[in-house]
């Protein structure tokens, strides 16, 4: 019995290592090609409009012109730049020659943590602007507690809730905006990467429980016995 769990455990974690191994080579595999994509021309905006879809897209970088449009920047709650909590700032920008917008991610702001309720000030010009930056999903979704709120600080955005609320058609992605800050925001954005180490963190985790049940069978169903044995005999 000692040895059909000890076998199956060891089965079990050893798969679960190559399920790992396999999962970081798809990883890499996708590392290569967001790799791959940011070293290609930047796209305009009739590049984005014209793309196969929002995954034909995704970490391209871009150099889109358009306006931001009036009534749409959003402070996302709860999101860390360099360690410090605080808000991530997007707007839309309707791109040039068309109606349709994309969300920009625009950088990190501080928090007013005296005055929970209030926002700091961001620069929003009139008429056309230039951004660049590389093509993302949109901001991640943190956990939240209620329904969602509808004032200017928010926990998580909602692509096609905001595009009704707005009246505003939007891309189904973001663009992470990047060059200098020059409108008070941080702009320190985390390099883009598949996750390639947690994997094989995980499969060297998996195959480090394998031996130990490998070495622990051997241990109490051989080598201790062993010892006991030779014990007795020289005691005897």
């Amino acid at each position: 019995m000692v040895s059909v769990a000890a076998l199956l455990t060891m089965a079990a974690t050893g798969a679960l290592g190559f399920w790992q191994l396999d999962r970081a080579g798809q990883k890499r595999d996708l590392q290569a090609r967001i790799d791959e994509r940011a070293q290609l021309p930047a796209w305009n905006a009739a590049d984005v409009l014209n793309m196969d879809g929002p995954a034909a897209g995704l970490h391209r970088v871009v150099q889109l012109s358009g306006e931001w449009v009036p009534g749409t920047t959003l402070f996302l709650d709860n999101r860390q730049m360099a360690g410090r909590p605080g808000f991530f700032v997007v707007t839309a920008l309707r791109l040039e020659g068309s109606a349709m917008a994309v969300l920009v991610q625009r950088g990190w702001v501080p928090r007013d943590f005296q005055e929970r309720s209030r926002v700091p000030e961001v620069l929003t010009p009139d008429g056309i602007v230039a951004v660049q930056g590389w093509l993302a999903p949109p901001p991640g979704k943190l956990y939240e507690l209620g329904e969602a709120g509808t004032g200017p600080i928010r926990q998580n955005i909602d692509i096609e809730g905001v595009s009704q609320e707005w009246g505003v058609p939007l891309l189904a992605l973001s663009v992470v905006q990047t060059g200098t800050a020059t409108d008070a925001l941080r702009r320190d954005w985390s390099v883009v990467t598949a996750g390639v180490q947690k994997h094989l963190g995980y499969a060297f985790q998996w195959f480090g429980l394998c031996a130990l049940a490998g070495f622990l069978y051997v241990w109490f169903q051989f080598i201790s016995p062993r010892r006991k044995r030779s014990s007795h005999v020289s005691d005897a």
